[in-house]
């Protein structure tokens, strides 16, 4: 198996798994309906884990555009990968929300909430804020990239790894998930937002494009600062990229903050 099929098989057993349990969770008459946050932050923990064992050892399981571009950023993944990475996963990241339709087919017609059934999708702010739902987004994925390269660099993790990044995923989103959803991860809300957009899905309302930019863009730079934070502390190595990923960041969290206020006030 090719690498980029590791990526697209990987990224929808995520999805298939993350995706599958805010459906049963949000849809009526499933028997998992109102089982809560914690319910559904164990799950997408293990919906990670499943999908790194599965092709951990074929494509490196990044499953993940921050997380690729987090790695390409610490010299660690090929720059000129990256894109092919991007598109697999956002590739598997819809097929999985197509099986995830598929699989709860009947609840679509009985469930009424128009939000919920996004939700099943995508991710969405408790309180729309452009400028802080994009720095929740950038710092939950922050501290993922961080997590992975620390938990990586421990030789006592071998084999273990999944196992301890499912975990990771599930801290992030007990302790740093309730602001946004925590997306930290832009195939995981654009592969199936657009499954969502193009789905026959009974009474499903708007795919909300507004917000999309947000949970694509945030854990970009999340992911880009984690990788910084990490070569510089825990590595002590300091280079023109540094400079480029902190130079970029603080321009687009001052861009939103400056347009995101317009944005309020013409609300």
């Amino acid at each position: 198996m090719s690498a980029f099929l590791g990526e697209v098989i990987g990224t929808m057993i995520l999805i298939i798994f993350g995706g599958g349990v805010v459906a049963g969770v949000n849809l009526k008459k499933t028997y998992s309906n109102s089982g809560g946050w914690v319910v559904v932050t164990l799950a997408w923990g293990l919906a990670v884990t499943m999908g790194v064992f599965a092709v951990g050892s074929i494509s490196g399981a990044h499953l993940n555009p921050a997380v690729t571009l987090g790695l390409a950023v610490t010299g660690d993944f090929l720059w000129a990968d990256v894109p092919l990475y991007m598109i697999a996963q956002v590739t598997g990241a819809f097929i999985g929300g197509v099986i995830v339709f598929l699989h709860y087919l009947p609840h679509w017609r009985a469930t009424t909430d128009q939000g919920a059934k996004l939700a099943v999708f995508s991710t969405g702010p408790a309180i729309p804020n452009t400028f802080a739902n994009l720095l929740s987004e950038m710092i939950g994925t922050f501290i993922l990239v961080l997590g992975l390269l620390f938990i990586g660099a421990n030789s006592f993790t071998e084999g273990l790894n999944p196992i301890a990044v499912g975990l990771l995923i599930v801290a992030i989103g007990m302790s740093l998930g309730g602001t946004t959803g925590y997306a930290i991860n832009p195939a995981r809300d654009l592969g199936p937002r657009i499954a969502h957009f193009l789905l026959p899905i009974h009474g499903k309302g708007s795919s909300n494009w507004r917000y999309a930019w947000i949970p694509v863009v945030g854990p970009l730079m999340g992911g880009a600062l984690g990788a910084i934070f990490y070569q510089v502390f825990f590595a002590g190595m300091i280079s023109t990229i540094t400079w480029v990923v902190l130079g970029s960041v603080i321009a687009i969290l001052v861009l939103t903050l400056i347009f995101g206020k317009k944005e309020s006030s013409l609300a």
